[in-house]
């Protein structure tokens, strides 16, 4: 193990081993304070930073942060790493791949190179990376990478903003979900997925929401595709008996003991994958797996302990999440930025941070990477700073955004998105939805010449033809 040290003011810093120097690196948020690995100070805090931005590259592959004998994440990510893919930049420092990205994302090739790039990049590595990174680095270098996957509609897209529509109801009632349905519909929601979190994970009452969904998007037509959010085996075992499933859902996390708290393993998403990629009901590509991630998801688990038994912080661990997720091609991966709750990440000014590290890490590593902008009610947040956060995504090129009625998840019990900060997002980036669902709007006269979605008491024919009215 290395010992790290940097000076600052006559005060010598230490640092024993990647783990705590990369933990001390991170911004402040309070699932770090919880875990006591945090920096101590601001000046701490810098000199790890400063420390960290002149670590080789190589040494992240050398000096694991959770051991390869223990753990499948790091097998995965060290087995499946692409030295070809690497050579690009093994010659760098982390604050020399900073230095590279910011460069590489100012020229017209960027696109290319940097996906060309995912395959050689380590999560630690892209979390260092994004220690030492400002905001607007952050969003420069994201918005440079394009990421598009695809089932009846293609996400990522440049210029373009999918959303999820997230039409909850606290006991399933299907008057209540189908409403609400049609609500984000009017508003021009839903085309990356219409997706539920069921109130129980019975199969019984994931068959009656699966077919409901596949009933409204069959009814009209729509380009889009659904997902009942129950537990992958669930989903699994109805694969099995003929229900219609679209996406196959399952929440993720960085650590082999994080997932095992989740109930799943890397071979089963594999097998998952396999079982939903069958049924072939994809039109315009075959990405199947929908995954949800979260800082704070493998402390939360007790399962955040790396080499040496010390404490590995909470975005090294996400990042590592998205290497699971990168494993299985999906159609859809979003980290829940705020869900957890102020134990992890304490305020706005956090949960803003964490969002756009989230987003940034992913797509580089090369997923469709959206954001649940979202928090509870309990922590030092509000809409407001949800809205910062939800423009500079549009800004950075996320995906996708979730969106629920009004903002207010009434089964869930947090604040997220509604569709009208959809509609305004949209506006005034000049952003568009999906092609092949954009094209639906305009063959219903829910848009206008320039392709904006009018307003519900303006759009009279669209909703005589969705109601039948």
């Amino acid at each position: 193990m290395t010992t790290y040290r940097q000076q600052i003011r006559g005060v010598t810093h230490t640092f024993d081993g990647l783990v705590e120097l990369m933990a001390k690196a991170t911004p402040l948020r309070s699932g770090d304070e919880l875990a006591g690995c945090a920096a101590a100070s601001d000046a701490e805090r810098a000199a790890a930073q400063w420390a960290l931005a002149e670590v080789p590259l190589e040494r992240f592959l050398q000096e694991l942060l959770v051991p390869y004998e223990t753990d499948e994440v790091t097998r995965l990510i060290i087995d499946s790493h692409d030295r070809v893919a690497y050579q690009a930049i093994s010659h760098l420092t982390v604050g020399g791949l900073r230095d590279w990205l910011l460069a590489v994302a100012a020229t017209d090739g960027a696109a290319a190179i940097l996906r060309a790039l995912a395959p050689g990049l380590t999560p630690e590595m892209v979390a260092a990376v994004s220690k030492i990174m400002r905001n607007q680095d952050l969003i420069a270098v994201a918005r440079a990478v394009e990421v598009t996957a695809a089932f009846r509609t293609t996400v990522g897209l440049p210029g373009r903003l999918s959303t999820r529509l997230q039409p909850n109801h606290p006991t399933d009632n299907p008057r209540g979900i189908a409403a609400a349905t049609l609500d984000g519909l009017l508003l021009g929601c839903g085309d990356a997925v219409i997706g539920i979190n069921p109130a129980t994970d019975s199969p019984h009452a994931t068959s009656d929401l699966l077919h409901l969904l596949d009933d409204i998007r069959t009814r009209f037509d729509i380009p889009t595709q659904s997902c009942v959010l129950s537990h992958v085996t669930t989903t699994m075992d109805l694969i099995a008996e003929g229900a219609p499933v679209d996406l196959v859902f399952q929440s993720i996390a960085g650590t082999e003991g994080a997932n095992s708290g989740f109930g799943v393993n890397i071979s089963l998403l594999r097998e998952a994958n396999a079982a939903g990629r069958s049924l072939g009901r994809g039109t315009v590509g075959d990405n199947v797996m929908y995954l949800e991630t979260g800082q704070g998801s493998a402390l939360s688990a007790g399962a955040h302990l790396g080499t040496g038994g010390r404490a590995v912080d909470q975005q090294t661990l996400e990042t590592r999440a998205y290497a699971v997720a990168r494993d299985l091609q999906p159609l859809l991966v979003n980290t829940v930025v705020g869900f957890i709750g102020p134990e992890y990440l304490y305020d706005g000014r956090q949960i803003v941070r964490a969002g756009l590290e989230d987003h940034f890490c992913g797509k580089l590593l090369g997923l469709p990477m959206g954001v649940d902008v979202c928090y509870t009610n309990h922590a030092e947040a509000d809409q407001d700073d949800m809205d910062n956060l939800l423009t500079l995504l549009g800004v950075a090129g996320a995906a996708f955004v979730i969106a629920v009625p009004g903002a207010d998840d009434v089964m869930l019990g947090y604040q997220s998105l509604s569709f009208h900060d959809v509609l305004y997002v949209r506006r005034v980036l000049g952003l568009r939805p999906a092609p092949e669902f954009e094209a639906w709007l305009a063959r219903l006269g829910m848009t206008d010449a320039s392709g904006r979605v009018l307003p519900v008491d303006a759009a009279a024919s669209p909703l005589r033809a969705l109601t039948g009215a």
